[in-house]
């Protein structure tokens, strides 16, 4: 079989030195050790100035949303992980829907002053697939209509806009340390600010609000990770060169593979940065994808309809957005991971070839 994707680990015998770390310690969680090693090692790979280590991608989205307090209605993007849109809805605030670019799939900027009310608090926007979102355009219309701005920063570990981390921009970045993710801690995420108010209030909130042993500094959840999660996150950091360098040999030889197939890509090329973390296909039509898809599964290939169905769709939202709705229906994510070979990068190209010559 072959999945779509496959976790990255490290060799066993460098997370044995973190575990035995642990046990000697006898110190598994709440704000310890490696959980410190880890969030500096970060910001230091990086290039960021504060950084927090949290249990997983949605509960930084939702502690991004807590931090900055934000009411009432929230642009986004209908083409994302369900996650960026139920955490809008789990924190009381009202997802409203703008479409996005068709040739890199993140949301238009062109369209959203268009959708700004006086119930407007903020825009919280996803680098799809790792591409980044027009940050400069999306920071200029949250300035002039005096909103916060949130990036959904799942896909984007690694990416760089002028020179930067993505995660620099906005006012909350978010990413998510998910065992499907290029940079993983098992389960996890981060959040990211350049306002240390706003790191301080995140703190609180991902640990009960506790201020010390017997004091609260507000209402806070459970938004922690372990040191065991730190120990993967810890042991995979020097691997991600090699990484990063292997995806992109691996999209490049699916690139140079499926030249005559009848499907389009993503717009990546004129990126100053890119992480190659999804290898997304967008055929001509939905009926094409399912037949490719049938015949992929019938020889033990499982890609996914990633994103689909649309945000918009679901039954506790609603919104018009033509183009998301088209690409949510003809977008394919092939398999790609760090043992992925070309062998199997062939055959699965020759499949796909074959469903469109018959």
């Amino acid at each position: 079989m072959i999945p779509v994707t496959k976790p990255f680990l490290p060799p066993r015998a460098e997370y044995d030195r973190y575990l035995d770390g642990i046990w000697e310690r006898n110190w598994l969680t709440n704000n310890g050790p490696l959980v410190n090693e880890l969030e500096l090692s970060l910001k230091e790979y990086l290039g960021l100035d504060h950084l927090l280590f949290v249990g997983n991608g949605t509960i930084a989205l939702q502690l991004a949303i807590k931090a900055l307090d934000l009411k009432g209605e929230i642009i986004t993007t209908p083409f994302s992980y369900v996650a960026t849109t139920s955490s809008i809805v789990w924190e009381g605030c009202i997802p409203v829907f703008v479409d996005i670019l068709p040739d890199k799939l993140t949301i238009d900027p062109t369209k959203i002053e268009a959708a700004i009310t006086p119930h407007t608090s903020a825009i919280l926007a996803t680098h799809v697939y790792g591409i980044p979102c027009d940050v400069e355009a999306i920071q200029e219309i949250a300035n002039r209509h005096g909103l916060k701005v949130i990036y959904d920063g799942a896909h984007a570990f690694g990416v760089k806009v002028k020179g930067k981390s993505i995660f620099a921009f906005g006012d909350i970045s978010t990413c998510s340390f998910h065992a499907t993710k290029l940079f993983h801690t098992i389960e996890g995420g981060a959040v990211v600010t350049r306002d240390p108010e706003l790191l301080k209030r995140m703190a609180y909130l991902r640990n009960f609000g506790h201020d010390g042993y017997e004091n609260f500094n507000g209402i806070g959840i459970n938004g922690k990770n372990s040191e065991f999660h730190a120990a993967m996150g810890l042991a995979l950091l020097p691997y991600l060169s090699e990484i990063l360098s292997m995806r992109k040999q691996q999209s490049e030889t699916y690139h140079h593979l499926l030249q005559g197939l009848k499907v389009r890509f993503p717009l990546t090329q004129d990126l100053e940065s890119y992480n190659y973390a999804y290898f997304p296909i967008i055929f001509p039509d939905e009926a094409q994808l399912l037949k490719s898809k049938e015949v992929l599964e019938t020889h033990g290939v499982f890609g996914r309809r990633y994103f689909y169905p649309g945000l918009n769709t679901l039954d506790y939202t609603k919104g018009d957005c033509p183009v998301s709705d088209e690409i949510a229906a003809r977008v394919l994510c092939l398999p790609i991971y760090h043992t992925l070979s070309k062998e199997e990068q062939r055959m699965i190209a020759r499949l796909l070839l074959r469903v469109q010559n018959n």
